[in-house]
């Protein structure tokens, strides 16, 4: 059976190899001309800078995919962990080291915070891993038809109550330790998921699971070396990859139901089954004109946006940088008001700056850096016009770099705001698709079938699982099973490849 993909993105890349592993025909279709999707790599007078995602945990989920198509993790992406995983540094001057290893990081807490929040957090971590091993198999990594779908599994949903997962994330964390630092270095990832810690489900301290406890990680050569590997793999497998190519439309038989897609070239390629990667809005906008999409990607609640600065800079950090650096600003609670209630800029922002040249130094001109420089910003449903706030921010974040004892003298540089995200097809400007609120979450997130048009199937952070680079990747492994049930003929299984 053929398959079209559509977009070379981490969930499209995910989806072919699972696809052309399986024995599918498999055609991958990406208008740049390289893998990589929103995190496509920018080369700059001589800086690389990798334009999408910087943390990179959960390294077996990309391992997943590259042995769907008979390549191994270790021979094709070799990973360096980083220990410290982050460095945070508070408004009053102090820093904790976020260790991989449960004992090194106890250590880390009993020197910063005390020996109480030390002995609390051998038990928090153990309570990050029960909430991990009920919620990956039972609802993250599952398909859905409907909410009722939550009762298949009664004795995991009862487990993930018991361990207080639908609690609210912040007080939760609150209660596990007294210094509130690490209320914030525990409960920030939040905002991930769109939300802040008083207002997202405990149950996402999975995330924070991901990078506290399994740890962090660096591809060889940059995050760029993931979806080329996977495009690798999935090419030696047998996949067509066609770059440089955009889909202007999807071909439907007289049932309305899948039967290829159009090329900006006016060729038609046939497919039995269509995986499609785009931010949903903007699917349903260019590919499905003649369907309303549903009402939570209509009307639903969007993640708050960020604004990216890439730079290239004279010089190297202050000694005692890591390679992920987070500085939380002091006012957190009237910073995530002003964010997500507000929808103004925060006033104390918290702000990541990534310098990837510490641990890959060829990413720059010998003696220089290349830095990632985040911070949170409304999505473009606030008020802020970002042609005359560009400018501003631009400054304020040089400032910052100045006071921080960054590298500053810049060479080359490269703004991103959320018109930059709306330009490159990401609803609302927010490369973060629909906030995971309780009802935009699980089987209530918009689902990756449409039934309205058979054979097409959706992946990518605005359907399910959500939001991440490990949860792209599973998005991306949902969509070929969906594809499996939906094909006629011995690929219409159960899911083998997982035992």
């Amino acid at each position: 059976m053929s398959v079209v993909v559509i977009g070379a993105g981490l969930s499209g890349l995910a989806a072919a190899c699972h696809l052309v592993g399986r024995g599918h025909e498999v055609t991958l279709v990406e208008r740049h001309d390289a893998a990589g999707g929103r995190g496509l790599r920018l080369r700059q007078d001589g800086f690389t800078f990798d334009t999408g995602p910087t943390v990179m945990t959960m390294p077996d989920l990309v391992g997943e995919a590259l042995a769907a198509a008979g390549t191994s993790l270790h021979d094709a992406l070799p990973m360096r962990l980083l220990d410290p995983a982050y460095r945070a540094l508070f408004d009053d001057g102090s820093q904790i080291m976020v260790r991989h290893g449960v004992e090194a990081m106890r250590q880390e807490i009993a020197d910063t915070c005390g020996s109480v929040d030390a002995a609390s957090f051998v038990d928090f971590a153990d309570w990050l891993r029960k909430l991990y091993r009920v919620e990956m198999p039972h609802f993250i990594d599952a398909n859905f038809d409907s909410p009722l779908d939550l009762a298949s599994n009664p004795r995991a949903a009862a487990r993930l109550l018991r361990l207080g997962g639908f609690r609210r994330l912040g007080p939760v964390i609150r209660e596990w330790f007294r210094d509130e630092r690490l209320h914030r270095l525990f409960s920030f990832q939040a905002l991930y998921a769109g939300l802040s810690p008083e207002s997202a489900l405990a149950l996402y301290a999975v995330i924070t699971y991901m990078d506290s406890i399994e740890g962090v990680w660096f591809p060889e050569g940059g995050m760029d070396a993931v979806p080329a590997a996977l495009a690798t793999a999935a090419s030696k497998a047998g996949a067509d990859l066609r770059y440089g190519t955009s889909v202007t439309r999807l071909v439907l038989d007289r049932r309305g139901a899948v039967a290829g897609v159009e090329i900006d070239s006016g060729e038609r390629l046939r497919a039995d089954a269509v995986v499609c990667t785009l931010d949903l809005p903007t699917a349903y906008d260019q590919l499905l004109p003649q369907l309303k999409a549903p009402r939570v990607v209509r009307s639903g609640t969007y993640s708050p946006s960020a604004v990216v600065w890439h730079v290239g800079a004279s010089g190297t950090p202050a000694p005692g940088t890591a390679h992920h650096n987070i500085h939380f600003g002091a006012d957190w609670d009237g910073a995530f008001r002003a964010l997500i209630d507000d929808r103004r800029l925060m006033p104390d922002p918290s702000r990541l700056v990534t310098v990837p040249t510490l641990t890959e130094p060829g990413l720059a001109p010998e003696g220089d850096s290349v830095l990632y420089v985040l911070e949170p910003v409304p999505n473009l449903s606030g008020s802020i016009d970002w042609r005359r706030e560009r400018e501003p921010m631009r400054e304020r974040l040089h400032a910052f770099l100045t006071a921080n004892g960054y590298p500053d003298r810049i060479l080359t540089e490269e703004l991103v705001t959320p018109l930059e995200w709306q330009q490159l097809g990401m609803h609302q400007g927010t490369p973060f698709a629909l906030a995971h609120t309780f009802m935009q979450t699980g089987p209530f997130r918009p689902g990756n079938l449409d039934r309205r048009v058979p054979g097409l199937v959706f992946a990518g952070s605005g359907t399910v699982p959500g939001v991440g680079v490990p949860m792209v990747l599973i998005s991306g492994k949902l969509a070929a099973d969906r594809v499996d049930a939906y094909l006629p003929g011995p690929r219409a299984r159960l899911r083998t490849d997982r035992g």
